[in-house]
């Protein structure tokens, strides 16, 4: 209903209209499948769940360069559609697929009628303070998204340029540091149910024993998800965009991959807890905040306020969210060997890998070469370090 009133006062016509009918007809689909997601991970059968998002992202991809390949010579706005519409079959694809594995588990059980009379209220009194916390934090961040490109013609850029900008940093460098985190995902949407099942029992030593085996996996991943990005953000560059635009935004920014990706895994052990209002309530908080100061610091200090902005916004989230979960767990840190040894272990591997490959050429094959051996010394130096025995 209000497709074309938000395209100009929001976008400045930078989009057509006709995308949001697109987006909006996917999101009974979004909704529908998150049920079903949640259906699954109640079971302990995140395995289907992964299936239905591999499903997706292989239908995506596919619809999507489908349509770039007939629409993207035409121009922009046919890209964007190209992009809308490839987003919106894989979003129908996605909720028929994981219907039909939910009607084919459902088959396995029989239905019964909850004997608890209240078990509505029960679900309704966690259902909607989640809810409506989950929809303030929806409409903040989409102000933030529009606040951004807005307070950059503030500080003194073009409408184009400001979108330009943002999504330099939005669209091109965030995805690339996000991207390794699909490993991480993989495996946190497990401890939801986890969690939840030690936490009805009581066993606060078994969730203070697997929050620090979590915390330690996390830690030495992402130190070596930071190595890559800071020592090679030029060639990465190169290899995906054919240019070095975002190499600085990624070296920048890669410090940051610690936190976000432990943030990540703090936020579902808080939800296996029975803290998923809270973690609502500290992104809350983070919205405003990160709000604020786009609101002053842009029109001052332009894209390089926007990256003082992802910094405070980061580590703020971080911050709380660690502070509820030890509060909760009392979990010990192993500062020396979770964090300082894998730092030491990325330099050291980036000067055997230096000495043994040279930066002479850049081609996509001695990149992956380079990130291998890397990635390889960084383990052997962990081996050797004994972190994993600690």
């Amino acid at each position: 209903m209000f497709a074309k009133p938000i395209t100009y006062f929001l976008v400045h016509n930078q989009v057509p209209h006709y995308l949001f009918y697109f987006i909006g007809v996917s999101l009974p689909f979004i909704s529908l499948s998150s049920c079903l997601n949640g259906y699954f991970t109640a079971l302990r059968k995140n395995g289907k769940n992964a299936i239905s998002r591999i499903f997706e992202q292989t239908l995506k991809i596919l619809a999507t360069s489908y349509f770039l390949s007939f629409f993207l010579p035409s121009g922009i706005f046919h890209a964007c559609f190209s992009l809308v519409l490839g987003e919106m079959i894989s979003e129908i694809g996605s909720f028929l697929f994981t219907f039909i594995l939910y009607v084919l588990e459902t088959k396995k059980h029989t239905v019964r009628q909850p004997e608890n009379q209240n078990y509505f209220k029960t679900i309704l009194s966690i259902s909607l303070p989640v809810a409506a916390t989950s929809y303030i934090r929806s409409g903040l961040s989409s102000l933030k998204q529009l606040l951004i490109p807005n307070r950059l013609e503030t500080f003194g850029l073009s409408c184009k340029e400001a979108i330009s900008s943002f999504g330099l940093i939005s669209g091109m460098t965030m995805p690339i540091l996000l991207f390794p985190e699909v490993l991480i995902n993989s495996f946190s949407g497990l401890v939801v149910p986890e969690f939840a099942y030690y936490d009805t029992k009581k066993a606060n030593s078994k969730i203070s024993y697997l929050t620090e085996r979590i915390f330690r996996i996390t830690l030495l991943f992402s130190v070596g998800v930071l190595g890559v990005f800071f020592f090679y953000s030029k060639e990465i560059s190169f290899a995906i965009y054919q240019n070095f635009d975002i190499a600085p935004y990624v070296k920048m920014i890669c410090p940051l991959i610690v936190f976000m990706y432990l943030d990540s895994i703090i936020d579902n052990i808080l939800k296996g807890l029975n803290e998923q209002l809270g973690v609502m309530k500290c992104n809350i908080l983070d919205l405003f905040t990160s709000i604020s100061f786009i609101y002053f610091l842009l029109p001052i200090w332009g894209l390089r306020g926007y990256m003082i902005v992802i910094y405070i916004s980061e580590l703020l989230n971080f911050g709380i969210s660690f502070y509820q979960l030890k509060k909760l767990t009392h979990f010990k840190i192993d500062i020396k060997n979770w964090l300082i040894k894998p730092i030491f272990g990325i330099i050291f591997s980036f000067f055997i890998t230096s000495l043994l490959v040279p930066n002479v050429t850049l081609s996509t094959l001695r990149i992956i070469l380079q990130i291998a051996i890397f990635l390889g010394f960084y383990f052997v130096f962990l081996l050797l370090a004994h972190v994993f025995e600690t």
